[in-house]
């Protein structure tokens, strides 16, 4: 049998995802805030698109008032009085002097100013020029300061600097000890250990008890044998347990307390109030530009439509023409964004109704599915609704899929949020005794006497997910 490549022609139905639908796709799973900017972008493309403000709104409504109604309304309001009391200025004699209102005197105008943050290499690289260091040292403490990461640590090791600059190890380990001496303190470590006694030296706290603990049983302290430190160091459990808990107010990394980022703010997209009973769902959108159509290009469409046009005429009717409906499409998806978002928050709401009267305690088992087939959608739309996107309730601000959880049975036969459970777990570690700390055995036992069924291992995986030590790192002896 002969085998050689062909070519053949054949039709075979597929689904494709048209631009239009992409970009409805697009629209409809970005939050507020991203939408905001890529209406902006679109306003500068289609000239067909143009944004409404209040100041439009409120000419579009007085055009429409007749010019007869608009003189009986200046005909009925009497012209008003001068609010300005001009006897105190000719009493002063003060006639060139500017009249302010009252209402403005106690306005201060403050300036916007950027704010610019440090970062950790630029404040090192400004305590080092303090130093007057000669050149060679100042390059070498320029190197190590660039080798540093964010939390303050040295990054790279000391033996490669040495390499890397030319220099000896000696020279470099006394460069590093000066940047060791900078703020903030601990900066310059080579490990969590060095940067913990780096912060107690300073202190004046050398040859302590809390200092011996890291210097002499660093790995008995973090496994938390206090008994153990205790007899080699001859001192009592307690003493080793207050020593434990000063040393835990240590920063272990001390470059992030001139590194750390700015705050990052939630705008939320959807706003839940309540209103007597029952809770209205709003969006906030007060942020997004209002579009509609210009009016000036529909008129210059209807006219060459009217009009014998030659072949220039019929390109920018067809320009025209593509971008009106580039900008209807746009509008028309908007607004179907908008009523997706709405129509998803309150099946949530009619889904979790004692959550919002009780709290997370009360909080129901919810998937996409169940919510896509209350409202008639398919679950991926569903999905891309709550990608990203947070609401603001009566109990806090959420991100949507926060409402979403598995379920776990109980012997009632009913379901419980997995989201419960967790928040159970927490209560009863916050409660427990802390000489005593519970086994991840003993919260799934006291769970099941309240009628919850959950396994050791499931435990130990939302003790995880809570950031939870085990119960031997919990454990206190004083």
């Amino acid at each position: 049998m002969e085998m050689k490549p062909t070519l053949n022609l054949s039709l075979r139905p597929a689904l494709i995802m048209t631009p239009r639908l992409q970009q409805a796709l697009k629209l409809l799973q970005v939050p507020t805030l991203e939408l905001q900017q890529i209406l902006k972008q679109e306003i500068m493309q289609n000239p067909l698109l143009e944004e409404v403000d209040e100041l439009t709104e409120s000419e579009d409504l007085a055009k429409e008032d007749s010019p007869d109604e608009a003189a009986n309304q200046e005909a009925e309001n009497p012209i008003e009085e001068d609010p300005i009391d001009w006897s105190e200025y000719m009493q002063d004699g003060s006639f060139d002097r500017a009249y302010i209102p009252q209402s403005e005197t106690n306005v201060e105008f403050l300036e916007k100013i950027p704010v610019t943050r440090t970062t950790l290499a630029e404040s090192l690289l400004e305590q080092l020029h303090y130093l007057n260091l000669p050149p060679e040292p100042m390059k070498l403490a320029e190197f190590l300061v660039g080798s540093l990461d964010d939390s303050g640590w040295l990054a790279t090791p000391l033996e490669e600097v040495a390499q890397g600059t030319g220099q000896s190890p000696e020279d470099c380990e006394k460069v590093l000890l000066v940047i060791q001496a900078l703020e903030p303190v601990g900066v310059g470590a080579r490990n969590l250990r060095e940067c913990l006694l780096i912060q107690l030296e300073a202190r004046g706290d050398k040859d302590t008890l809390p200092w011996r603990l890291i210097h002499d049983q660093f790995d008995n302290l973090v496994n938390r044998r206090f008994p153990e430190i205790a007899r080699q160091l001859k001192c009592s459990v307690e003493d080793v347990q207050a020593a434990a808990d000063e040393i835990a107010t240590l920063n272990p990394r001390p470059g992030l307390q001139v590194s750390s980022e700015d705050p990052k703010y939630v705008m939320p997209d959807l706003l839940v109030e309540r209103v007597d009973d029952d809770y209205v769902v709003l969006l906030n959108d007060r942020h997004l530009p209002r579009l509609r159509i210009s009016s000036a290009y529909e008129s210059v469409l209807r006219e060459k439509k009217k009009s014998d046009s030659t072949a220039g005429e019929n390109k920018t009717r067809e320009y025209i023409q593509g971008k009106l409906n580039s900008a209807r499409w746009l509008i028309q998806t908007i607004e179907q964004r908008r009523r997706t978002m709405i129509k998803v928050m309150n099946c949530i709401i009619r889904e979790q109704r004692e959550f919002f009267e009780k709290g997370i305690a009360f909080l129901r088992p919810l998937t996409l599915q169940q919510v896509a087939r209350q409202i008639d959608m398919h679950e991926s739309t569903v999905s891309r609704v709550c990608s990203g996107k947070y609401v603001q309730t009566p109990r806090g601000v959420f991100e949507l899929k926060f409402f979403f959880s598995s379920g776990l049975e109980t012997e009632d036969g009913e379901d419980v949020s997995a989201r419960t459970a967790k928040n159970i777990i927490k209560t009863l570690i916050d409660e427990e005794n802390k000489k005593e700390p519970m086994s991840d055995q003993r919260i799934a036992q006291l769970l099941h006497e309240r009628g919850l069924r959950i396994a050791r291992r499931t435990v130990a995986k939302y003790r995880e997910q809570l950031n939870v030590l085990p119960a031997r790192f919990r454990r206190r002896v004083a």
